[in-house]
């Protein structure tokens, strides 16, 4: 069975939409307290995102909670996929009907949460096993030192290798600690000889799926998404070096450039039998698995041989409308990190667990011992970063991906494309916000 994910397809997809005039409404989707049911309850209204499997796993959950609290009533029919989710809430906010709780993109947040209607959750989420949650879980949430949503879904980047196609050239499987350049060598032998294959593939839209690859370059040669200052980006230098790397790979022509949204065909290139090294998540472990690929997963490489990843967190965002809706909207939230609830999601749905406790846990120990690697994407939370909750991040991440494509492509060198990948998202962190 396929994980069915947005994820798998669209769901790194960035936006560069803004909320713009939303952020200065001060309204209620409902106003007043209202929302109480026919049957008493409060009734919370969850746009979830997900379909196929995620949708049963939290359809599932939301059964449960209904169940178990009865003075609330999670309606869960409502929304849309996460992949158009920022637009929705953003016409939402707009119209002052919105829904109470929301799947949102972690890298959609600071944008959303420019709007008053974003409820703090600070008490909510912010002290109860605050600690207990893994690094990037917390950060993906936190924004000007408030929580301003739940955790709801983590992941981190590794390489999946096809060892039948190692196996084929006498190539060794690589190991913790190996570095970019011996990736680079890798994906070219393994492309070499005309045998139809590539050494890996890269999304080749400039969209955020694209992008999000090269933060842990960029991170592990010391630079950052933007500067202390906050004034200009933080990978003028090292982000050339980076896009060096990429260069390479097109250079030797091993790599795959997926010309479509989504990295489907990057990913069906892999499940064919015809790439050795796809970067992906857990998330596309199970079709892996399907499609009887014999696989090893290995940690991303690095430039220091020190770990290094990026998880891209999701959030659950709790909307205003109303006291009651927001007590019971908080009182969901909360249950739905609570390990018992996280490990069902996490098993269902194609997360990482949210915190130690949950990893912790029987269910989720099993879980890894009969996934081969997945214990490998667990342990690279110790290493993950996310990316900045920040609202010129939809800008900083079109310009980047501009460059990148424009080097995959052969378009651009590194240094040129880096220029003008800077000026557009130096030009966007002036703008006041």
């Amino acid at each position: 069975m396929t994980t069915g994910l947005t994820r798998r397809t669209a769901l790194r997809r960035g936006t560069g939409l803004a909320l713009g005039a939303t952020a200065a409404l001060s309204g209620c989707g409902s106003g007043g307290d209202h929302g109480i049911g026919a049957d008493g309850r409060v009734v919370v209204e969850l746009w979830h995102g997900q379909t196929d499997t995620g949708r049963a796993a939290i359809e599932e959950l939301v059964a449960d909670f209904n169940r178990t609290h009865p003075d609330i009533r999670v309606d869960a029919g409502g929304g849309v996929l996460s992949d158009a989710m920022l637009q929705k809430i953003t016409a939402a906010l707009a119209s002052g009907s919105f829904p109470d709780v929301a799947y949102v993109f972690g890298s959609d947040l600071a944008s959303v949460a420019r709007s008053p209607s974003v409820v703090d959750l600070t008490d909510t989420v912010g002290s109860v096993r605050w600690k207990d949650f893994w690094h990037p879980a917390r950060e993906a949430v936190t924004l000007n030192g408030r929580v301003r949503a739940a955790p709801a879904l983590l992941d981190a980047l590794a390489v999946v290798c096809n060892k039948k196609l190692f196996a084929d050239i006498g190539l060794s499987l690589p190991r913790a600690g190996w570095t970019w350049d011996e990736f680079v060598a890798t994906a070219a032998k393994l492309t070499a000889g005309g045998r139809g294959t590539f050494g890996t593939g890269w999304p080749g839209v400039g969209d955020e799926d694209t992008v999000w690859r090269l933060w842990p370059m960029v991170w592990d040669l010391g630079g950052d998404v933007v500067n202390e200052d906050g004034n200009r980006i933080g990978f003028a230098d090292v982000g050339v070096r980076a896009l060096e790397t990429v260069a390479a790979l097109a250079r030797n022509k091993s790599v795959y450039v997926d010309p479509k949204p989504g990295s489907e065909q990057m990913y069906q290139v892999f499940m064919s039998g015809r790439m050795g090294m796809a970067v992906t998540g857990p998330w596309q472990l199970p079709d892996i698995r399907q499609a009887e690929i014999d696989y090893h997963v290995v940690p991303l490489p690095s430039y220091s041989g020190r770990p290094v990843t990026i998880s891209g967190p999701d959030t659950w965002t709790v909307f205003d409308n109303g006291a009651a809706r927001v007590r019971a909207a908080r009182a969901f939230v909360a249950w739905l990190s609570e390990p018992t609830q996280d490990v069902r999601w996490d098993v269902r749905a194609g997360s990482l667990p949210l915190s130690r406790s949950t990893q912790a846990l029987p269910a989720w120990q099993a879980q890894e011992a009969g996934a081969t690697g997945l214990r490998v994407f667990t342990k690279a939370l110790d290493s993950a970063r996310v990316r900045p909750v920040h609202p010129a991040y939809p800008q900083i991440s079109q310009a980047l991906g501009r460059a990148i494509v424009s080097v995959l492509l052969g378009r651009s060198t590194p240094a040129k494309a880096l220029r003008a990948c800077a000026d557009e998202a130096d030009a966007a962190l002036l703008i006041p916000r």
